[in-house]
């Protein structure tokens, strides 16, 4: 008996990261669509998680929260889509992706909200300042294809879609080997695939200004 997996998102929020990655397993699941606010915010949904926000997955009556947990999760739980990393993958593997939603996480959105850490407090904030946690990021591909090494794996889903989005949103600065690398992973007939459902269901979704946690 197939074990039930129920996929909850908005298609204007980083439940994109956690819908590729499920097209990439190759899993059968059921879409809830959550409109920002009041149904976000629901009891209903609060049951699933408590933060209000989304994605979040509900598989064989467990629930798992956080994109990165998602990605990580699911690769586990997926093993014949080879998203999980080998042995000698591990380190790269879990090093980059906690990165991603640490400081890389904390040092982009603070960016974005036009707080910068002071020189003198850099020591007291998990990711010191942008410019380091930055040139840390995009330091990872300069000896490598993939976050892992050589092999595509749930870390260039995760890791990637945050270069993917730095870029596009000019956070990061474009260079030869990150454009390259973002090409790579949207030729990928999971991410077309993703991309398709979730910009098909766009309208009547957006809020009018996202929430920094969406």
């Amino acid at each position: 008996m197939m074990t039930k997996l129920t996929f909850y998102t908005n298609p204007m929020s980083r439940g994109r990261i956690a819908r590729w990655m499920l097209e990439e397993t190759g899993a059968d699941y059921e879409t809830v669509l959550l409109h920002y606010g009041p149904e976000m915010q629901s009891d209903n949904y609060k049951a699933i998680n408590p933060m209000m926000k989304v994605p979040a997955i509900v598989h064989g009556g467990k629930t798992v929260t956080e994109c990165g947990a998602i990605c990580a999760y699911l690769a586990e739980a997926f093993p014949d889509a080879g998203l999980a990393p080998l042995p000698e993958e591990r380190a790269d593997y879990y090093r980059w992706m906690f990165f991603a939603a640490g400081p890389w996480e904390q040092a982009s959105t603070n960016r974005a909200m036009g707080f910068n850490v002071p020189s003198e407090h850099s020591g007291m904030a998990g990711y010191g300042d942008f410019e380091r946690t930055l040139a840390t990021l995009t330091s990872i591909l300069d000896d490598r294809p993939h976050i892992c090494g050589d092999r595509f794996t749930a870390a260039d889903i995760y890791v990637g879609s945050q270069i993917a989005w730095g870029v596009q949103f000019g956070t990061i600065p474009t260079t030869p080997r990150l454009t390259n690398y973002i090409s790579r992973g949207m030729a990928r007939p999971a991410f077309q695939r993703a991309t398709e459902k979730d910009d098909a269901e766009m309208d009547g979704y957006g809020p009018e200004t996202p929430p920094a946690n969406a």
